[in-house]
This record gives C-alpha cells, structure tokens and sequence, in this order.
C-alpha cells in the first residue's frame, strides 16, 4: 500500500482534496481575529482587502514583485556558477577533485544546455515551489536531464507498519515518484531515477521541501500594498483616509444611498488616493497618513530587509536601500555580508544539490561523492587575500614542525586537517636532523665530530 504525497500536500486517489489551499489576502487577514473581534493587522479605515488578493502560487510572486525577483537573480546568478567534480572525503573533510566521463550529462544536461542552466532551473523551483526534480532519460545509448515541474509531482511513500498512512508511520520510507500532468498520463519513477533537491525542509511534511518565500509570505503583500498605493498615490493626487460625518438631519436612507456610491468610488487600494467630492450636510475628516507621515522609504525598506534575510541574501548585494546607509558599506561589514552570501547561504545549497543529483550518476568507486568546484567563481575571488595570509601561516606553521623533527608530510596533513594527532617525529631534534659529515666545511670535523688535531711533530699556527 502507498500514498502519494504531491508538493504542496497529500493527494489521495478517491479524489478528496488536498490538506493545503492557497491563501488570499483576506484569509491572512482573517487569521488576526478572536472572539468576534477583528485585529486590523492589514485593514484600515478604507474596509476589506478583498481585491488585493495575492497569487495563488509562488511562482506569480516571483514575477510580480520587485524586490522577490531581485532576491531570486542574486542566488541564481551566483548558484549557477558551481561545476560538478568528484572528490573523496578523508577525516569528514573533502580532498582533491578529480573528473569522469560520467559527469558529461550534468555538463551538458539537455540540448544547448550547460551546468549553469541545470543550476539556474533548480535554484527558480526551490524558489517558486521548495522543491526542484531532475530526472535522467537512458535511451538508444545517451542520456539526458529533464526538469520535471514540481507542481505535477507526486511521492510515493510505504511503509510495514500503518500502510494506510505512511507518511505518519515510524518506518516511512520512499518507494519512488509519480508525475502526472493535467493533461498527461502518469509516469511512475524509481528513487534512483529522479534527484530530488529541497534544500529547505518543509517542518510539516515528510519528504518535502519549503520555499525560502512561504515565511514571508505576509511581507510580499504589504510590499505588494505599499507599491499599490504608491501608484494611486501618484496617480490621482492623494487624499488620506476618511471619516465622514453627517448633519443629523439627514434621514438614514440619504446616508445609505451616500455610502453606496462613495464605497463604489473610493474604497479599496485600486481607488485610494482620488480627490473626494462632497454634498451638502456632509463632513470628511483625515484619520489616516499620506506617505510622508507614514515614512514610506523607512517602512518599505524594512520589508524588503526582511525578505533579504529570509532569502539569506544581504541587503546591500541587492541594492536594497537599507544595505546601502551608514555602518553596512564598512569594509568590515561588506566583507562580512558577502561571507554570510558565499559561507552560509551558497555552500549549504551547493552542498545540498550535489547530494542529490549523485543519485543520477554511477560513482568512479565506493568512496567517491559528488561535489562542487568553486575555484573558478569571480565571487569568491574576493577572498583571495585573506586565504593568501592564511596559507602563509599554514607554511610557516609546516616549516616550524619539519625543523622541529616531525615529518614533512605528517606536517601537512595535520595543518591541512588541523588533527595534530597525525604528527610523526622522526625521533631527531633539530640539530640531529642533518647526517654528521653532511654540509660541513670541509672537513673541519673529523667523523666523530670531533674537532681535527694538529699533525705530530709540528706546531699549529
């Protein structure tokens, strides 16, 4: 027995809908309300947000938002330079990279492809569904990579134990992949066909990845809301919000046939900011803030700092206003940020791809693992002096343990390893190091090292 778990939750056969749903903007809304009582985290005087709906997917976030899209070039741009070597790991760390014909197909993926483009692909799906899956196609004696799209994927778990639900059941394990399109017929995969790269995990599915976007899904729209607002703001000559008071001889269905037409016109972002026109016995009064009380620059530099860190980008490698004032463009600061980008963010997803695209490939021999190459990233070139001074000190710190007796090439492992415990002494000190008779002057010494004595029957002078 199994069940198919598709990307954004369980799908089951007999046609029951899936655990997840798109939210729009109203249902977060409505999250902040309790006891009848509406928390207006996202509404103000100007009523529902019921038209500033988001999209339904990640991937129209993606193209829609400024700042979102920007996030997504800076890693893609930097991810896609990674190269495909082999390497073995020796004390958990890796050694030297070699290459193999077999990583040809991650070379060249798919016709008028490279490596960049195979990366490119799989860093847009983690973004825009937390998930990337790459398959290899074996046919007529060639092989190649096809990007499957992580919405028409399914997973297939089993499980001894609770075959009804596997994926609750102590002994889950996954049994392959199912890829239905709309349109299509399914085709059922096995594990070892199919590299399945989250590098984020879902924390409430089992095999799942997560989008870096989902936690700040709520930015995206209030980032989403101040853009709208700035337009309307600039397009019809900005009015704040109202309140409008009428003369208490004004029977109520006059203030009903009022509120009719003034909602019609002026409620919601798409009609904030118009000149409002008032009849007689009517008062408006401003409750709300035009955009420089509101410090707009300050408010929507914030969010986009917050989508900055979610994506694990530094704000100033993007251009973001709040990474590019005061203590952030110190030397210091900005080498620190871009060491957070190439130490943090990329290692941990180069990481993570090679891992699964290993699957894909016959391995040279048992103790080979796939591996990324970053030697020719102009990126981390930036870092070329510091590693200079370490190497430096790495020599002199070899030198200092050969003079001192212990074996030139335990010195190196131990300094490349830093495992002191590999160190061998030769059994010498330092002065013992030199054969006697060797590199004297000449034979100023005699072979027991004694100092040579003056002919019998002569004088020294």
């Amino acid at each position: 027995m199994t069940s198919y778990e598709q990307q954004r939750g369980l799908w089951v056969p007999d046609g029951a809908q899936s655990s997840r749903s798109s939210l729009s903007m109203q249902d977060f809304a409505d999250m902040f309300s309790f006891g009848g009582t509406s928390y207006p985290l996202l509404q103000t005087s100007m009523g529902s947000l019921n038209e500033e709906a988001i999209g339904a997917t990640l991937s129209q976030v993606a193209r829609s938002n400024g700042p979102v899209f920007a996030l997504t070039e800076a890693r893609m741009q930097l991810f896609a330079q990674g190269r495909f070597q082999w390497t073995r790991f020796e004390r958990g760390a890796p050694t030297d990279l070699f290459g193999s014909p077999e990583l040809g197909v991650l070379e060249r993926p798919w016709p008028g492809a490279t490596t960049a483009d195979l990366l490119a692909r799989m860093e847009l799906d983690i973004t825009t569904a937390g998930n990337s899956y790459t398959r290899r196609l074996r046919r007529n004696r060639q092989s190649r990579l096809v990007r499957l799209r992580p919405e028409w994927m399914y997973i297939i778990l089993g499980s001894e134990e609770d075959a009804e639900r596997p994926e609750e059941a102590a002994d889950v394990e996954l049994l392959g992949y199912a890829y239905r399109p709309p349109n299509g017929q399914m085709t059922v995969l096995l594990p070892d066909e199919v590299a399945h790269y989250a590098p984020l995990p879902d924390p409430d599915a089992v095999y799942l990845g997560m989008s870096w976007l989902t936690p700040v899904i709520r930015d995206i729209s209030g980032d989403n809301l101040m853009t709208d607002h700035k337009r309307a703001f600039l397009r019809n000559a900005a009015t704040p919000n109202m309140v409008v008071r009428f003369d208490p001889g004004i029977s109520v269905q006059a203030v009903k046939d009022f509120k009719e037409v003034f909602e019609a016109e002026h409620r919601g972002a798409w009609n904030a900011y118009k000149t409002l026109y008032l009849g007689g016995g009517a008062d408006a009064k401003a409750v709300g803030a035009d955009m420089k009380q509101l410090d707009f620059a300050v408010v929507q530099g914030k969010a986009e700092s917050r989508l900055a860190s979610a994506a694990g980008v530094p704000p100033s490698w993007v251009g973001f206003s709040e990474g590019l004032q005061g203590s952030a463009l110190n030397a210091g600061n900005f080498t620190a940020a871009r060491r957070r980008l190439s130490d943090g963010t990329l290692q941990h997803l180069w990481g993570s791809a090679a891992a699964s695209l290993e699957v894909l490939l016959d391995r040279p021999d048992d103790g080979a693992s796939l591996w990324v190459a970053t030697k020719g990233i102009p990126f981390l070139h930036m870092d070329a002096q510091d590693a200079a001074k370490v190497q430096s000190t790495e020599a002199l710190t070899i030198t200092a343990l050969v003079r001192d007796g212990f074996t030139a090439q335990s010195a190196i492992a131990a300094v490349q390893t830093s495992d002191w415990s590999r160190l061998v002494h030769t059994g010498r000190v330092s002065v013992q190091l030199q054969t006697p008779g060797e590199g004297g002057d000449g034979g100023s010494s005699g072979s027991d090292g004694s100092a040579g004595e003056a002919p019998q029957g002569g004088s020294a002078t």
